[in-house]
């Protein structure tokens, strides 16, 4: 189960009506590769602890990191940059998993 969903990503990336469909594919490719992403990094599937029966709702910081990372790689599709500044993944990102990470030593 996804954590958002294609709608949820053409809010966070503004998209208007007249966008239509035409990348929804990519856009669900992005939204999948992005919460497996978060999961790797928290060390655990987001719904096998959050968001069930008796258990807590998804945290919505959480749902913000997998809609971030998948805008961004929505946004930067390149797998290079030629005279530009690399960055990292969205600021907040990395922040938000490791509030939430499982840590074992």
């Amino acid at each position: 189960m996804a954590v958002a969903d294609i709608l949820d990503l053409k809010g966070h990336l503004a998209f208007t009506d007249d966008i239509g469909m035409v990348d929804d594919a990519m856009l669900q490719q992005k939204l999948n590769a992005a919460q497996n992403h978060v999961e790797r990094l928290l060390g655990f599937q987001i719904e096998e602890c959050f968001g069930g029966d008796d258990q807590e709702p998804i945290p919505p910081c959480l749902i913000e990191a997998v809609l971030q990372l998948a805008a961004w790689w929505y946004e930067q599709r390149e797998t290079a940059l030629v005279g530009a500044t690399a960055t990292e993944v969205p600021f907040g990102v990395r922040e938000i998993v490791t509030e939430y990470r499982e840590f074992s030593f």
